[in-house]
């Protein structure tokens, strides 16, 4: 665990990538202005176009506990 865990939830909206950067002329979470410490990281993705919620967290920790696939949970 590091020694601040930090998570935040974010309602990503429909167009942009679930990652920082900007990719083939889509824009990523970067471009939106949130300031996030540079440690963050999202968990797991959501297509371009879709919207919802988006969990991003510097804890490696939790990171590895919902997307390691054999600690099975139910999404939707």
């Amino acid at each position: 665990m590091n020694a601040m865990s930090i998570c935040y939830a974010l309602n990503k909206p429909f167009g942009v990538l679930s990652q920082f950067t900007n990719e083939g002329g889509h824009p990523g979470l970067g471009s939106l202005g949130l300031m996030l410490p540079t440690d963050v990281y999202p968990i797991g993705r959501l297509d371009r176009d879709s919207e919802g919620l988006l969990l991003l967290s510097n804890d490696s920790n939790l990171i590895h506990e919902l997307l390691e696939p054999r600690n099975g949970h139910p999404r939707t």
